[in-house]
């Protein structure tokens, strides 16, 4: 029953003129449904139209005026969508229809609607609305579809105790006992609502004459605290600097954000009040690595307040015109306006590369699909991927190289102006771009986003040694090309050339280095020249420039992944180079590309430990060399707990809380119990100790993760049955999930093989509570090595009957073990 393009563009030609008024009732989260009552005014054309409402219980409705009896509701309403008939011989006379609709609802675990979950550090309650697509109707009665933007007021009945945050600014003197009025919101889309509720720790203040904050569990008050003038500062120069790019002003009454528990997205841009995974807010201390990346989120939501709040795609295929711009300034105003130097090298290194391995599945599409691509929400929600997001990025970071980036901004300028509080499309989009710039922008969208794939950039050597760039593909290309000195590394020229349908000599003698892209300009995969590639391999610690080696480690990433680089000489190059790496972003990214994607799809089961063994000798050998480099030994710490076999060495740093001088945060100490868990190093005793400790959501989702990672088939059982209960929370079935995939124990069939059997057969019964859990359920496919009978049966069951979320992910696995 996903919505179809087809009903979304019939229902918005006839429905127009909507509101909701929307009074929430929280206070009994322990009864297992909140009461719900919902006015949607609207006019409409035609004689019928529905509404969504999913899941609720005993519905009680009443059209213009005139209550409908138990039979009416029941005939009317399927369960998810609430029929409307005879609309024309009711109404004002003037088109317009009130619907109100009381019910109550059920809470959910899962992340996917109104989410509760009771904090185990210290026995409190959270509820909070997570909505998106196909999920506002999980919280109230709605026409749940981008293109019908509506104003929303809303009222909360709440613990007396509770904080209630939504998208409008709350009215004067609200809150008291327990009950909170919130002013009417501009026109908003439904997937954009939110409500949270609880005893948030929070702190305000006042910038640009609106209200801001920063809220958290209670439980992370001092964490919140530790890192509170930072948050602010962010926030305040992301939002600073935004105002000046924009010529439209911040469109809502206030900048709230809060960290959340169980929620799927790493975070989402409600308006108002922006909500974030609570993990970004990390116990006992914040990495550089975590800091950059929270950075770069905060400025990516913040982003989206302009492209996808303030104008909204109109169907799914735009999801680009959103998330890939949001991307694209999230890296972007990290650098400019935060400071945040490694952006750049994490956009290449981390961000990009997912990008490329998008492209190469049979389930890639053009960056911007046409509508009937899209046919219905449940098919959107595979587009919300890495092509939507990491190669739309390097897109639009090409174009505005290629445009420059005052046209760029005039033309983000018009469109932002012309459908502000309204909906858009490509083409409005183009037309924007188009009549500010003197380039062919309609052939470059043409180029760029209408068609899927990658092109190559060649490096070719002639006869007498020098150097050309050629295209292997369709698309212009404005990159810079580096050349390095062979010897040193170091860089003799760099200039920035336009790759088209000619070749492009570069000025490099015989010995010279040359690197396209140097700069991370475009999104093309590089096939570099033998003497090229052979001296990068045997020397690019040595490479002067950072992002010029992030775009070599990229390169590698790439050859491993496509088997032009046998998986064992990808690993004598980490561990040659990597230890003399002076990035601790770089080291941080090529363990984890290494560990997370080289080990279980491109390493062969019995080899696994050997790798693991060589991984583990160079992280020691890094962190040796670290010294007083925090950062640098904090990512060397991270390796060495997820690849050494050393139970003494692991007991050690736990014994002492702390490598060396460094100590360990609660993040690090679970990764370690877990790694001691897999080696067969840490019972179940051992694990309950660790959680009482320190107890915290993180020491309950990190004992069930460590109890999985035991290498015993009474563990693994016991895992498959936590995994298995109906209701599990999202956030235990990821964490148990995670657990019990080793690649290190997939030499042991009798472990694992039974396990991956059994996945096959039970996760698409799991991936039927919704779209967000059915990724979850995608995401948990079995992270290890399998061999062709499993692959082969993967196969078959994707000709079968699975959840079109859930089989996207799969095929997508599958073309990753290819």
């Amino acid at each position: 029953m996903s919505l179809t393009l087809v009903e979304a563009r019939a229902r918005a030609a006839a429905v127009s003129d909507v509101s909701y008024a929307v009074a929430l009732d929280l206070r009994e989260p322990d009864r297992g449904t909140f009461g719900c009552r919902t006015t949607v005014r609207f006019a409409c054309t035609e004689p019928t139209t529905f509404l969504e409402l999913t899941g609720a219980v005993e519905p009680a409705v009443t059209v213009d005026g005139t209550a409908l009896d138990a039979d009416a509701v029941r005939a009317a309403y399927d369960g998810r969508r609430l029929h409307l008939d005879g609309l024309d011989r009711t109404g004002t006379g003037d088109g317009g229809h009130e619907v109100v609709v009381d019910a109550r609802l059920p809470y959910v675990t899962d992340g996917d609607g109104m989410h509760t979950m009771t904090d185990p550090a210290d026995g409190e309650t959270y509820v909070g609305a997570y909505v998106g697509m196909d999920v506002a109707q999980k919280v109230f009665c709605c026409f749940d579809q981008n293109d019908l933007k509506a104003p929303l007021t809303l009222t909360v009945r709440a613990d007396p105790a509770w904080t209630v945050l939504a998208n409008g600014r709350p009215e004067e003197g609200t809150g008291t006992d327990g009950a909170w009025s919130f002013a009417t919101t501009p026109p908003l889309p439904t997937a954009m609502v939110v409500v949270l509720a609880g005893p948030w720790h929070s702190r305000t203040w006042e910038h640009a004459g609106l209200p801001f904050g920063w809220h958290a569990r209670a439980s992370l008050a001092a964490d919140l605290d530790r890192d509170l003038d930072e948050l602010r500062a962010t926030t305040e120069a992301c939002f600073d600097h935004y105002a000046d790019l924009f010529d439209e002003p911040y469109p809502f009454a206030s900048y709230h954000q809060a960290f959340v528990p169980g929620q799927n997205w790493g975070a989402l841009e409600t308006p108002g009040c922006v909500t974030y995974r609570d993990e970004l807010l990390p116990r006992g201390a914040t990495t550089q690595v975590q800091r950059g990346m929270r950075t770069t989120t905060i400025a990516h939501e913040m982003a989206h307040m302009w492209f996808g709040d303030l104008v909204t795609m109109t169907w799914w295929e735009d999801t680009w015109l959103q998330e890939s711009f949001a991307d694209y300034m999230g890296y972007r105003v990290a650098a400019d306006a935060c400071g945040r130097t490694d952006a750049p090298l994490r956009r290449e290194v981390q961000r990009k590369v997912t990008g490329y391995d998008a492209d190469r599945r049979r389930s890639t599409h053009p960056v911007a699909p046409r509508p009937e691509d899209v046919p219905d929400v449940d098919a959107a929600a595979g587009n919300f991927d890495m092509i939507s997001y990491a190669k739309g990025n390097a897109a639009l970071h090409q174009l505005v190289t290629w445009l420059g980036d005052e046209t760029f901004l005039r033309g983000v300028n018009r469109y932002l102006t012309r459908h502000r509080f309204a909906n858009a499309t490509l083409a409005d989009f183009v037309a924007a771009l188009d009549e500010v710039s003197e380039r062919d922008v309609v052939g470059w969208v043409e180029g760029w986003l209408r068609r899927s794939g990658h092109d190559t950039l060649v490096v070719d050597r002639e006869p007498d040694g020098s150097a050309v760039v050629r295209r292997e593909g369709s698309r212009p290309h404005r990159v810079s090309v580096a050349v390095l000195d062979g010897d040193g590394l170091g860089q003799v020229s760099r200039a920035e050339v336009d790759v088209d349908a000619t070749s492009v000599g570069v000025a490099a003698g015989p010995d010279g280095v040359v690197v396209p892209n140097a700069g991370g300009e475009t999104f093309a995969r590089l096939a570099l020249d033998g003497p090229t590639w052979d001296a990068l391999a045997g020397g690019v610690s040595g490479v002067e420039d950072d992002l010029v080696r992030a775009v070599v480690w990229s390169t590698a990433f790439e050859r491993v992944h496509t088997a032009s680089l046998d998986p064992a000489a990808y690993v004598d190059l980490v561990t040659a180079q990597l230890p003399v790496e002076r990035s601790w972003l770089l080291v941080s990214a090529v363990l984890s590309r290494t560990v997370g994607h080289v080990l279980p799809l491109r390493v062969a089961a019995s080899e696994v430990a050997g790798v693991e063994s060589a991984l583990a000798q160079a992280c020691a050998a890094g962190l040796a060399r670290a010294g007083a480099d925090e950062e640098l030994a904090r990512a060397w710490v991270a390796g060495l707990a997820a690849t050494s076999a050393d139970p003494d060495l692991l007991r050690g740093w736990l014994d002492a809380d702390a490598v060396a001088t460094l100590p360990l945060t609660p993040t690090q100490r679970w990764q370690v119990v877990r790694r001691q868990a897999e080696i067969g190093h840490a019972d179940a005793a051992a694990i309950e100790a660790e959680r009482r400790r320190d107890p915290s959501v993180e020491a309950d989702l990190g004992a069930a993760r460590a109890l999985a990672a035991r290498p015993t088939p009474e563990a693994k059982q016991a895992a498959w049955a936590t995994v298995s209960e109906p209701d599990v929370a999202n956030r235990r079935f990821e964490a148990v999930m995670a657990g019990l995939w080793s690649p290190r124990q997939a030499a042991r069939g009798d472990l694992l093989g039974p396990l991956v059997d059994r996945y096959l057969a039970h996760a698409p019964g799991w991936a039927r509570r919704g779209q967000a859990f059915a990724r979850t359920v995608g995401r948990a496919f079995p992270a290890v090595p399998l061999g062709a009978d499993q692959v082969a049966a993967f196969e078959e069951a994707l000709a079968g009957d699975v959840p079109p979320v859930l089989a996207r992910v799969w095929e997508d696995r599958l073309d990753d073990l290819r």
